[in-house]
């Protein structure tokens, strides 16, 4: 697991000063070593800027960026076959002089070019190649789009990256915000890809990879794996009771897989389902106690560390805790805008950081079981998207008259006047999203709403400037009709809320404490397995991630672990109140907000009045607001 970062510059005033500076900055993510390679010729200046966290082959040989003839690598991920395409590399008289994954890339793009290399490759990665002698650079990013990859493109200057702030490092890059990537901020908390925050700059699709030709200047960007193929195929019908045992046999192999390294390995362990597989298969399987880590929060209705602790016992792990209050978080408040380069206000990036920082005093790696919600189903907003498509098609269905006297009804004042009372204020926010929802004419858009933060409204206020909102979500349209339609949102949220939220929470998190974050359920083969699965299985009886939780029961009793779905996040509102009201007073205040002229200052103070009116679900968008306005003062 490293960092990389570099140029290809047309315009031949970039140097190796620049190129140093643009890595350097990226030290937490491979502090253990670093190299630079500055190349001249015809066509552009070249610069390939790497920071190694030595995990496999912690020797010098190692290290990067790497050569093979005319092949020079920069590299950040894990291969973790790579023992077994060694081998085959091997039989077809290639020798190797390290222990490394990198020098089994370099030499299978040697041996079968850039398609069939990568279809031998089983991880995570991001990673740049460029080739002397084609005069060709391509850049890759792995399947499910665990690791990172930014560029920019503008004026004859290609920059690239695993965070953006190795940008900031040239002199030529702009930075100039882009409306798309505000809007998308608001509306969602995140920005989804290839969008960023700013102009010409943007995220690599998972499963692409940029091909640029230093001969001509063009820039060709392509797909080599697409998980909506395989959602497409036919379903497999070997029944449940098969289809559970070969899902346990495929996770043990991908879990084994990401205990490969040279250095200690961990695991995060939550209360949840996820995790636990994790933790359960391979400590089943591991002849030493595995070590588990844990975040717990003294707000009871927060704290999920002593179910984790539970199960740690159970499955005889060697398991650390940690409780955290409101002096560490608000200890490492300033520190979010540097660690997330671009705005960013999923809230439990806070406990994220730190479970980090605090199993990095014990390993190297450590695996988190991310994905398992949008593979498995385990959201609930999956249940309500359907009913609601469901009730609306059926009212529309049986009588049109009802459909159009019913919905203005449930839109009346009278109704937000219930919703806003003192005793159904909890309601609220399901009340507007229901309101936005039932003005939703078709599954795209009841998906899109069930999303976002604020409306379209709401945004227009927000924002001073004109924008024009983005969406991912019609991959829903590329989907047969035959998917079941819970299926068809969680193949949306595997290419869009886990890519561009958790993976980049997760890697940013981990990375800024030197630790590497492996993803368990992200080997690519889990997803080709289950998307064929038939939903009557896959969601047996409206049990949100049946199958997995079938496989934990052999191992952590169902009456102990079988519980109402809660999320990893922290108390915000309670320290909004509390320690961090002076700071939030700060930057929300309308010299603050008036600085840099982008969003309006009215619309902000009418948020925070309804908030303190008993809107308190409004707390997630003044939070947004205060993300946000951190990150100016760090960027702009």
């Amino acid at each position: 697991m490293c960092g990389i970062t570099g140029f290809i510059d047309f315009n031949k005033k970039s140097n190796t000063d620049i190129l140093k500076e643009m890595t350097d900055i990226i030290h937490h993510r491979g502090p253990d070593d670093g190299g630079y390679r500055f190349l001249e010729n015809t066509h552009a200046f070249v610069g390939l800027g790497h920071k190694r966290l030595s995990i496999l082959d912690l020797s010098s040989k190692g290290h990067q960026p790497m050569e093979f003839e005319e092949l020079i690598i920069v590299y950040n991920g894990e291969i973790y076959n790579f023992k077994e395409i060694q081998k085959e590399l091997i039989l077809q008289g290639y020798l190797f002089d390290s222990n490394s994954d990198t020098e089994v890339i370099l030499k299978s793009f040697h041996k079968w070019g850039i398609f069939k290399a990568l279809s031998k490759f089983n991880g995570m990665f991001a990673f740049t190649i460029y080739d002397k002698k084609e005069q060709i650079i391509y850049c890759i990013r792995d399947r499910a789009g665990v690791k990172p990859f930014y560029y920019y493109h503008q004026n004859d200057l290609f920059l690239f990256g695993s965070e953006l702030k190795s940008f900031h490092k040239h002199p030529s890059f702009k930075k100039e915000i882009s409306t798309e990537g505000l809007a998308s901020y608001f509306r969602y908390g995140y920005i989804l890809a290839p969008h960023t925050i700013f102009k010409h700059t943007f995220k690599l699709f998972a499963g692409h990879y940029i091909k640029i030709d230093l001969k001509t200047k063009t820039l060709t960007i392509e797909k080599y794996w697409d998980h909506i193929s395989h959602y497409n195929r036919s379903k497999i019908n070997i029944g449940e009771k098969e289809t559970v045992n070969k899902l346990e046999t495929l996770l043990e192999s991908a879990f084994n897989y990401r205990m490969v390294a040279d250095v200690d390995v961990g695991v995060f362990l939550s209360g949840g389902y996820d995790s636990t597989c994790v933790t359960a298969l391979l400590q089943k399987n591991s002849f030493k106690k595995i070590k588990t880590f844990t975040i717990g929060f003294h707000e009871k209705e927060f704290n999920e560390a002593n179910l984790s602790k539970k199960y740690a016992s159970i499955l005889g792990t060697d398991h650390h805790e940690l409780y955290i209050t409101q002096n560490d978080i608000l200890k490492m408040v300033e520190d979010i805008p540097f660690i997330y380069d671009e705005p960013f206000s999923d809230n439990s990036i806070f406990p994220t950081v730190l479970v980090s920082k605090f199993a990095k005093k014990y390993v190297n790696v450590a695996l988190s079981a991310d994905g398992g919600d949008e593979i498995f189903g385990g959201y609930t907003k999956y249940r309500d998207i359907q009913s609601i498509y469901q009730k609306i098609d059926t009212i529309k269905k049986a009588d049109k008259y009802l459909f159009h006297t019913l919905i203005p009804f449930i839109k009346s004042s009278f109704s937000l006047k219930i919703a806003k009372s003192l005793k159904f204020r909890n309601l609220l926010n399901k009340y507007n999203k229901l309101n936005d929802m039932l003005d939703s004419p078709n599954l795209e858009d009841i998906f899109d709403r069930s999303n976002y933060f604020l409306n379209d409204t709401e945004l227009k206020r927000l924002i001073k400037r004109d924008f024009s909102l983005i969406s991912n979500f019609n991959t829903l349209n590329s989907l047969n009709d035959y998917n079941n339609l819970i299926s068809k949102v969680m193949a949306v949220d595997y290419s869009t809320y886990m890519v561009d939220n958790i993976f980049v929470k997760v890697d940013r998190a981990s990375m800024s404490t030197s630790l590497e974050a492996r993803e368990p359920f992200m080997d690519h083969r889990i997803l080709e397995f289950t998307a064929r699965i038939p939903m009557e299985i896959k969601y047996k009886n409206n049990i949100p991630k049946f199958l997995i939780k079938e496989i934990v029961h052999k191992y952590i009793p169902k009456d102990i672990i079988n519980r109402p779905k809660k999320g990893f996040s922290i108390p915000i509102r309670q320290w909004y109140e509390d320690k961090l009201h002076d700071l939030f007073e700060e930057l929300l205040s309308e010299k603050e907000i008036n600085k840099y002229g982008i969003l309006d200052y009215n619309s902000i103070k009418e948020i925070i009045k309804r908030y303190n009116n008993n809107e308190t679900y409004l707390m997630k968008v003044i939070w947004q607001i205060f993300i946000f306005q951190l990150w100016s003062r760090k960027w702009l």
